[in-house]
């Protein structure tokens, strides 16, 4: 039913609001509204978020957010972790109308005494609410300049209008015809939800070494793989990410390069999961046992880490449930399992799970193999390929780690269609993959940083990997140094989540084949040996470069917020810009803000000359301002305005990070 002031297309909604709204502790999110009434008299609305313990928190007011009438928005920003709520609530304004109305008839000689008395009356009603002396003192100022018949009217009229009154008038609002509408959900995850710099690397790789008399590849283990924690520490990461640890599938097992012919000494891929050894359950033998991961985790911990554990639910053929559970998967009309394809892809070595013939059985397992992995501190898990089971489960299984450990978070890889991408988020994924990887021309960045900023943001939290271990782009490999240096620049700066796989600092970038995007010599089919020590002493590494982004990022608190992106203008189509603040749209500019400017050169091949325009607006400033930027890479300072000239040459600098700090 309408209220009494009609309130309507309240957002954010996710799923008609049967599914909560995406919110992060200390992130503002927008509230919007369409509020109007019949006739001319004035109202006001304002958003009031509902806590998790069931306090309101105080009313932001609500602003025009367009040139279309009707149109208001708030932003707000939960405090603490949880369940919250949020309502619009809007009224007759009789106050405004009595300004508007005062403006007008006032100086037109119309109704003055009358328009006074009003005035006087309105002025009274505030002062009666009021505790604060000086809030007081201007109200009786106003009301004594209403009822003075003696001083001229513009002078009256003028007391009215002080901006001292008028800051007390918006603070102490008279609300007659109050319509609420509401609470509707919203859900506030720890930071990390939202911010975070992600290093993945597979641990048999790390300490690898060759065997000195025979040349054999020695896998690393879970203790040598620390030498991979104080790695991404040394570079700022915060996430370490590590593919599947369980035991690996024998039967059908893939050889390098993903071929049906391996040897008695290769290891297999990691997510062709379960074994004699065990299934999701059980760390591979090679690896080491769960003193080993207990160790590794709890290092992690001492050098400001979490660990992201892979959740791949999908099966060897020689895993245990295959035999102890085959309804759980799905047999062909030959009597044989079917495995997993996704054409022209075929993974042999792998079976899916089926969950239509008994969900409440792996629904019960996966929840349970889940919350092993927990007390064994995981708080973070990568899935798999989640567009491949049912919603449901997700839906269900998310809710109940929420339920009990509200502060375990779900990484989506789910590389599918929008409405399945978009349909995970809503469901209770905190993060997800993204199309990132395959954006590459400056329009379709700008496009899809909108998109996440805006469109999207209510359900989905969007984390830019630079590269996997089964994607690596056209553009790394032929982009040369230059290109690892743009995506990882653009990554960082447009993202508050981002994420690199091991070996993009050492620019691998060498395909199986023309056209394929897959690594030659996949580290998903075989031990990597690298010798990290050599690249840092020959200068070969892009550590340096990746270490200053993620320092810079933990130094701006702009660059840790999704919905605070602005597309700025160049000449050139290759020159990409873009800014992030603290500030909020329906707030002035403030000293304590935080203003990055951004602008990446995204020809790896060729310098680019051109004229960066600023939309000074977005920025809180007038057109004619001026301001100080410093470069957070070279630490070079400029003097910029609205239109500015830049030369970024990819073999040196192929990013401007700008901090920007407002001169005189």
């Amino acid at each position: 039913m309408v209220g009494r002031i009609p309130v309507m297309d309240v957002a954010p909604l996710v799923d008609l609001g049967r599914q909560p709204a995406k919110a992060t502790v200390d992130e503002p999110f927008p509230v919007t509204a369409t509020v109007f009434r019949e006739g001319h008299d004035r109202l006001g609305a304002e958003a009031v978020l509902v806590a998790p313990d069931g306090t309101r928190r105080p009313p932001v007011r609500m602003v025009p957010a367009s040139e279309e009438p009707g149109e208001y928005v708030a932003w707000v920003t939960p405090d603490a972790p949880g369940a919250w709520g949020f309502e619009v609530q809007a009224w007759s304004d009789p106050l405004a109308t009595w300004e508007h109305d005062a403006g007008l008839k006032i100086p037109a000689g119309v109704d003055v005494e009358l328009m006074f008395t009003e005035g006087a009356l309105l002025f009274e009603r505030v002062a009666a609410e009021v505790t604060d002396p000086a809030d007081r003192a201007s109200l009786a100022s106003a009301v004594e300049a209403c009822r003075d018949t003696e001083r001229p009217v513009p002078a009256r009229l003028a007391a009215t209008q002080d901006a001292a009154l008028l800051d007390v008038l918006r603070r102490h609002p008279l609300r007659e015809m109050l319509t609420t509408e509401g609470p509707f959900p919203a859900y506030a995850d720890r930071r990390r939800a939202l911010y975070g710099s992600w290093y993945e690397f597979f641990p048999r790789s790390e300490g690898a070494t060759y065997d000195e008399a025979t040349g054999a590849v020695v896998p690393g283990t879970l203790r040598t793989a620390v030498a991979g924690l104080e790695r991404a520490r040394a570079m700022g990461f915060d996430v370490v990410y590590l593919p599947p640890i369980h035991p690996i599938g024998e039967v059908n097992r893939k050889g390098p390069n993903n071929t049906l012919t391996p040897g008695p000494t290769d290891p297999g891929s990691p997510w062709a999961i379960g074994s004699k050894d065990g299934g999701h359950d059980a760390i591979h033998p090679d690896l080491g046992d769960f003193d080993d991961f207990d160790a590794f985790v709890a290092r992690a911990g001492e050098l400001g880490l979490e660990v992201a554990l892979d959740l791949a639910l999908q099966c060897a053929p020689d895993h245990p449930w295959v035999t102890s559970h085959p309804e759980w998967f799905t047999t062909r009309a030959d009597g044989t399992i079917a495995y997993a394809e996704n054409p022209p892809k075929k993974y042999q070595d792998i079976y899916p799970l089926n969950f239509d013939n008994d969900p409440t059985g792996i629904c019960r397992e996966v929840l349970r193999t889940v919350r092993l992995w927990m007390s064994h501190g995981v708080r973070i898990f990568r899935v798999d390929n989640p567009h491949t089971k049912p919603v449901a489960f997700w839906e269900w299984l998310l809710k109940e780690v929420r339920r009990t450990d509200p502060d375990v978070l779900f990484l989506a890889e789910a590389f599918t269609k929008p409405a399945m991408m978009r349909g995970l988020g809503a469901v209770g994924f905190q993060q997800s993959y993204t199309y990132f990887t395959w954006r590459t021309a400056k329009w379709e960045i700008e496009d899809y940083l909108r998109e996440l900023a805006r469109e999207t943001d209510d359900r989905m939290r969007p984390n830019f990997f630079v590269n996997t271990p089964d994607i690596l782009h056209g553009f790394l490999q032929y982009g040369g140094p230059a290109a690892f240096k743009i995506r990882a620049a653009l990554a960082a700066t447009s993202a508050p989540s981002w994420g690199v796989y091991a070996g993009y600092e050492l620019f691998e970038h060498v395909a199986v084949k023309p056209g394929s995007e897959e690594y030659l010599d996949s580290e998903k089919y075989q031990v990597r040996v690298r010798d990290w020590e050599g690249a840092e002493a020959e200068g070969r590494t892009l550590a340096p470069y990746l270490t200053r982004l993620n320092e810079v990022r933990r130094a701006h608190p702009a660059l840790q917020l999704l919905r605070n992106v602005v597309i700025h203008h160049s000449d050139d189509e290759n020159v990409l810009v873009f800014s992030k603040s603290t500030r909020l749209p329906t707030e002035p500019a403030g000293p304590e803000d935080d203003t990055v400017i951004v602008v990446v050169n995204l020809d790896p091949h060729a310098t680019r000359e051109t004229t960066v325009h600023l939309d000074m607006g977005a920025l809180g400033l007038e057109w004619h301002d001026g301001f100080a930027v410093t470069d957070e890479i070279t630490g070079e300072t400029y003097s910029w305005g609205e239109h500015n000239y830049v030369r970024l040459d990819p073999g040196h600098e192929p990013a401007h990070v700008l901090s920007v700090r407002r001169t005189a």
